[in-house]
């Protein structure tokens, strides 16, 4: 009877232990968060997508066509490229040209496609003090809202809007400093709302002004000019160089955005709302077709 106790003790006392180790077994078990076979896709994209509301008519489409959880990170363009160099990212979404072809160089990124455009405009209050209301070139407004000392905001986030804006200046000789130019170091939408608040000046891309404009007293002083041109590419991160993203997720985004029903949705965004499209769709063109 002893004896019959003490070895069904021990056989209990086994199955614990064993248990204990197969728990231990299933904890120390490596994450696969970022591998080719999860279901997560972390893109990083500038935020006039968001600000525009694009990326809300895209979400549910992009999750059930290609069967992964989209993980948006929206910054300006500068932020964006800079979480693609750490590898932190699967893809990018962004509209600075110049700045893509960099890390495109590079071999941090790799296929970058062009996706759409639409265009800068600049804005201000209807009082227009630095008097660009009208002006057909963005260079020659720039050096009149200086010259005025017109309050004037900038995103100054290194985004794609602050790169051109930056850009301006340096074109017509200036060094933006003083209490008229302030800047937010924020996003789009925030920057256009402070601007609006101070009845300042600021540049805008279309999309994102039309989206918000019910909210706003700024008006739309200058556009047309080919300097303001927004192109957007979608990149994704090349898996030689950051073999954890997710090399399968990147390519499922890009390829929808270039599919016959991503560019529908992109193309049909805001036209119903504001009569027109708040971005045009790009499919099949490259950056030669706009003379970059």
């Amino acid at each position: 009877m002893v004896a019959k106790i003490i070895s069904t003790f021990l056989v209990s006392w086994l199955m614990v232990i064993c248990t204990g180790c197969a728990s231990n077994l299933v904890q120390q078990k490596p994450t696969t968060a970022r591998s080719s076979t999860n279901k997560i896709l972390i893109v990083a994209m500038t935020t006039s997508i968001e600000d525009s509301g694009l990326l809300n008519d895209l979400i549910a489409a992009i999750e059930n066509k290609t069967g992964y959880q989209l993980k948006s990170i929206s910054v300006g363009t500068g932020q964006a490229l800079a979480l693609a160099e750490k590898g932190e990212v699967d893809a990018v979404f962004v509209n600075s040209p110049l700045a893509e072809k960099k890390v495109l160089q590079d071999g941090t990124v790799m296929n970058r496609r062009l996706v759409m455009h639409n265009d800068f405009v600049i804005v201000g209050p209807a009082a227009d003090k630095a008097q660009i209301r009208g002006k057909k070139d963005a260079v020659e407004a720039f050096s009149l809202i200086a010259k005025n000392q017109a309050l004037f905001f900038s995103r100054g986030d290194d985004s794609g809007t602050n790169k051109l804006e930056r850009d301006l200046w340096k074109q017509a000789n200036i060094i933006p400093i003083g209490a008229w130019y302030q800047q937010t170091g924020a996003g789009m939408g925030h920057t256009l709302q402070v601007a609006n608040d101070k009845k300042g000046y600021t540049l805008v891309d279309r999309a994102t002004y039309l989206f918000q404009k019910k909210n706003l007293s700024l008006q739309i002083l200058v556009e047309g000019d080919k300097k303001l041109l927004n192109l957007y590419h979608v990149m994704e991160v090349n898996p030689q160089k950051f073999p954890q993203v997710n090399k399968t997720a990147a390519r499922a985004f890009s390829d929808f955005l270039l599919s016959g029903e991503g560019q529908r949705l992109i193309a049909a965004h805001g036209k119903n709302k504001f009569g027109q499209p708040l971005f045009f769709v790009d499919g099949g063109k490259t950056d030669k077709d706009y003379g970059f």
